[in-house]
């Protein structure tokens, strides 16, 4: 697969303001059940059990864990073409 490397700012940029927006959505949804709560409450969810038996809270959650997922997923086939492009370099 060919990817030109001056694209991947613009996906590392993209899954960056996702994971922003999602995490926004994440602390919106949590704070709709229990008001005050803080990004730092979020790390722990299952310290409060009307956010660990939420379905909507677990669901937002889980498109946030995707999306981190994904952001790990693609920087390490960055890495992977990278280390190909370097040893096909070395071998020609």
């Amino acid at each position: 697969m060919k990817v030109n490397e001056n694209e991947w700012p613009l996906i590392e940029e993209l899954l960056a303001e996702l994971t922003v927006m999602q995490q926004q959505r994440l602390l919106a949804c949590a704070r709709n059940l229990i008001s005050g709560l803080t990004e730092d409450d979020l790390l722990q969810p299952n310290d409060f059990p009307l956010l660990e038996q939420h379905p909507i809270f677990r669901y937002e959650e889980g498109v946030l864990a995707g999306i981190q997922t994904a952001q790990v997923a693609l920087r390490a086939f960055r890495a992977d073409l990278r280390e190909n492009n370097d040893k096909r370099t070395t071998t020609t």
